[in-house]
């Protein structure tokens, strides 16, 4: 699972101006800044970090989960703040039957998407699928703490601790007789 994204820009003031307008019908806002830097997100923690570079950068495409409303706004908002129309927002088939989504190149030449997968009228998160659950099922087995290991009781030491214990006598080849009632 992605927890945040990293963006290069050359003019931080632009970037940071036409992300925070953008972005804001999805909720995201300024949560972090430092020079150069900013973090915005969705829910107090910053999860798309905008950051200054001296170095030209190659465009990125960054895809967005929202509701087909927010779609809509997402690319208003961002057309006003100075992005270009790269996709009006609506459906588009050849993903998926329920693929809508908006597109806008930003001041850069990033392709910023706001996209929702869900069916019209329904919740704009999608369901799970089984290979999603499956993993996830998997992840949490994968996190599960080792058994821990007997440590030494106090005071005693480790080579006695090391020992190893005895081994068992060898069974006789002869069956033990039966016990009479």
């Amino acid at each position: 699972m992605i927890d945040h994204i990293s963006l290069r820009v050359q003019d931080y003031p632009r970037a940071k101006a036409f992300y925070s307008a953008a972005l804001a019908p999805l909720g995201y806002q300024v949560v972090m800044e430092f020079p150069g830097t900013v973090g915005l997100g969705a829910g107090g923690k910053p999860d798309l970090w905008i950051s200054q570079t001296d170095k030209v950068a190659n465009p990125v495409h960054l895809a967005f989960s929202c509701a087909r409303p927010q779609a809509d706004a997402f690319h208003a908002a961002a057309l006003a703040a100075g992005g270009s129309d790269n996709g009006q927002p609506g459906p588009r088939p050849d993903y998926h039957p329920n693929y809508y989504a908006a597109f806008i190149l930003d001041p850069e030449g990033n392709n910023i998407e706001a996209v929702c997968h869900a069916a019209p009228g329904a919740a704009a998160k999608p369901a799970a699928t089984k290979a999603m659950k499956s993993a996830t099922k998997k992840s949490a087995a994968a996190r599960k703490p080792a058994a821990k290991t007997r440590l030494p009781a106090r005071g005693s030491t480790r080579k006695a601790a090391a020992k190893k214990p005895a081994a068992r006598p060898a069974k006789s080849a002869k069956k033990p007789a039966k016990r009479r009632r």
